[in-house]
């Protein structure tokens, strides 16, 4: 009986062992690896602009690493010169898009200035664990926090600042959201596995700002940090946005400002909303590919007039230019597209196709 206890305390001391080693393996060994695999120093730029990438990934998983300082300033963000605070990451609004592919590590040095007045922080809806990072990210004026985390679901996700209670949505209608996209490391693919490409990508983040009226029906100017925090708050609980703008203030994607391409050329719109839904449309043109909840595991849908992004979400289109001349990208709700700001142009250059439209008669005066 002896011998049979001491056999039994053997074999528990051994799988004992082989647990503690795996844990070990699995906590350490791992993190070993991630600190040998290739370093690639991304170089955020500001939006509509999207990073230097491959759409198919080269070699194996790379440790990317990314920096991003925090913001707090006054923008203009209408053609009346309305100006409001605003908190940015790298000082845009939105914040930079990131790019990685499927199992890609992503390690973000965050940045808070002394000169800052508030904690802040990063949610990613891209990782997994610690409230997207946020519980991992909280950093006070003066401090910086280096997160890394990996991407393991393709798609594109969006980003924003999440310090919590009634402080979440207020960072967030301030300016402090972005996008993240994750490629599938052998590239997109459409329903029956053929290659998608696409020649440039431009990032588009729509934005909700809520600004208080005087007695007048001015705009008010808070340029002080907390100033004007619960008459915001008043408006912001109306659900009515008093702006909806495309990267941060009306008309910043028009006239000199306009998306820019050729025919014969393809692009992808990715399109971000932390915090409304909205609904992108082209006009002129259409959807080729579009995957309308952001995940490039399921097929696109083809050939759509409009599509609908969920607040908190991002959305990714791809077209093809057939026709030259000036094209309106837009929210479809028209009210916020053409009274609130919630619009872009893209002016393409080339050939006209008669085939595919052309004017029979130019407007001719009616004769009774």
């Amino acid at each position: 009986m002896k011998q049979k206890k001491n056999i039994y305390k053997n074999i528990l001391l051994f799988l004992f062992i082989i647990l503690f080693s795996s844990v070990f393996y699995f906590q350490y060994a791992k993190s070993d690896n991630v600190d040998k695999l290739p370093v690639v120093i991304q170089e955020l730029v500001n939006p509509p602009f999207v990073p230097t990438h491959n759409i198919i990934a080269k070699g194996g998983p790379k440790l990317i690493k990314v920096r991003m300082k925090i913001t707090e300033k006054v923008i203009e963000i209408d053609k009346e010169g309305t100006k409001f605070r605003v908190f940015a990451f790298n000082d845009s609004v939105p914040g930079p898009i990131i790019v990685a592919h499927v199992g890609d590590y992503i390690e973000l040095t965050l940045v808070n200035p002394k000169k800052s007045n508030f904690p802040h922080d990063i949610d990613f809806h891209a990782s997994t664990g610690a409230l997207g990072g946020g519980a991992l990210t909280h950093v006070s004026p003066g401090e910086a926090v280096v997160l890394r985390w990996k991407a393991t679901k393709p798609g594109v996700f969006v980003y924003h600042c999440a310090p919590g209670g009634m402080m979440v949505p207020w960072h967030v209608v301030k300016g402090m959201n972005g996008a993240v996209m994750v490629l599938p490391r052998d590239g997109l693919k459409d329903r029956n596995g053929n290659p998608i490409t696409y020649d440039k990508a431009y990032y588009i983040g729509e934005q909700d700002f809520y600004i208080p009226k005087d007695s007048n029906g001015n705009y008010k100017e808070f340029t002080q940090p907390g100033d004007g925090f619960s008459e915001v708050l008043e408006v912001m609980k109306t659900l009515t946005p008093t702006h909806v703008v495309f990267n941060g203030a009306v008309g910043a994607l028009e006239g000199e400002n306009a998306l820019t391409s050729k025919v014969g050329e393809t692009v992808m719109f990715i399109h971000a909303q932390s915090n409304r839904d909205t609904r992108p449309h082209l006009i002129g043109g259409h959807g080729d590919y579009v995957w309308p909840n952001g995940s490039f595991n399921d097929p696109p849908r083809t050939n759509l007039e409009t599509w609908f992004v969920p607040g908190g979400a991002a959305a990714a289109m791809i077209y093809k230019f057939r026709q030259p001349g000036t094209y309106v990208y837009l929210n479809h709700n028209l009210i916020e597209a053409f009274i609130l700001g919630a619009k872009a142009e893209v002016k393409v250059k080339g050939k006209w196709n008669d085939d595919l439209m052309k004017q029979v008669m130019e407007p001719t005066q009616i004769v009774d």
